[in-house]
């Protein structure tokens, strides 16, 4: 019987370094001088950023020394999902961002779609929030791998549990 190879196809974000990246950005806001009297702020709960500020423009630049931050720590910014800007307390806007853990069932198909159209003699099936893709030849797994790569399914992928 021929042997079966197999990876992961995840998607997972450091948890760490986000909490990592925060805790600079707040430092950050606190020492900047444009940001003196302003009633800006970050926070982190669970897996969701809320980025509050005085108005759009304001909240824009905290957004941006947010992904600054989280960018220099090695996190992709397509792992961050933003809500729409609301009003909150005191004329402030408030926005909510999203740390995406896991790939969503719909993007999910669209991994497996791409990999059965492309022909290559791999089986991808979704298991939970990731994508198995098995094969009998490592180099269809290797091209399995480079095309998944290519696309831009809009979330950062990583490939694990490489079994050969």
């Amino acid at each position: 019987m021929a042997q079966e190879f197999s990876f992961d196809v995840v998607s997972k974000t450091d948890m760490q370094e986000v909490q990592n990246a925060i805790n600079q950005a707040q430092k950050e806001l606190a020492q900047r001088f444009d940001f003196k009297g302003s009633k800006s702020s970050i926070e982190l709960a669970a897996e969701e950023i809320t980025l509050v500020s005085d108005d759009e423009s304001k909240l824009i630049s905290v957004k941006d020394i947010v992904e600054t931050k989280l960018v220099k720590r090695g996190v992709s910014l397509k792992a961050i999902e933003y809500q729409k800007l609301e009003n909150a307390s005191m004329g402030t806007v408030r926005q909510k961002a999203k740390i995406v853990q896991g790939i969503e069932i719909e993007k999910a198909k669209a991994i497996v779609k791409a990999i059965k159209d492309a022909k290559i003699k791999v089986q991808a099936s979704i298991q939970s929030d990731q994508v198995r893709v098995t094969g009998r030849a490592k180099d269809d797994l290797q091209k399995a791998i480079s095309l998944v790569k290519e696309k831009d399914f809009g979330i950062p992928l990583q490939f694990t549990n490489y079994r050969g």
